[in-house]
């Protein structure tokens, strides 16, 4: 899975629009919870009737959000930051593209070993992606298509699907 990122990434490095100063300042204020897509999609959860945990510390790769009722783990991943393949979101910067390659390779595969390790103590995992919510036109689809998901009792969603 992360070879096939590293060699899409390679041929879509992009020119850097930051200097490095103001890259370095924008890469250090980005949060690692509680991102303004994590809030929306457990708005739109607690506003559908649903109960969860956020970031639950004894669940393998401290899930987004959790809801136990349904040992559901839901992960909103950022396209850039988890290699989302295919998408316009997840272009490899022109500057330090080895440093970059390695670092999402690493996420993907951390993922990768965190979704299992879900499925081997009977969890049900769900990823949802930045770009579905990118626009208010999508918000709804995509919320639809989680919630049916959880009611589902199906083991894996993910939305939009990688191609």
């Amino acid at each position: 899975m992360a070879s096939s990122f590293v060699e899409t990434a390679q041929e879509v490095a992009v020119a850097d629009f930051m200097s490095p100063q103001q890259r370095s300042r924008a890469m250090s204020r980005v949060r690692g919870r509680d991102t303004e897509i994590e809030c929306l999609v457990r708005s739109l959860l607690h506003r559908s009737g649903f109960r969860f945990r956020k970031n639950v510390p004894n669940l393998p790769g401290r899930p987004d959000i959790a809801l136990p009722k349904y040992k559901a783990a839901i992960f909103v991943h950022g396209c850039f930051w988890h290699g989302h393949c295919g998408c316009r979101r997840s272009t490899i910067p022109a500057t330090r593209t080895d440093f970059w390659q390695e670092k999402i390779a690493r996420t993907m595969e951390r993922d990768k070993e965190k979704t299992e390790a879900l499925f081997a103590a009977s969890w049900r995992v769900g990823v949802l992606w930045q770009c579905a919510l990118r626009s208010p036109g999508l918000v709804l689809p995509a919320s639809d298509t989680l919630i049916d998901w959880i009611r589902s009792g199906r083991s894996w969603i993910e939305i939009p699907s990688s191609t």
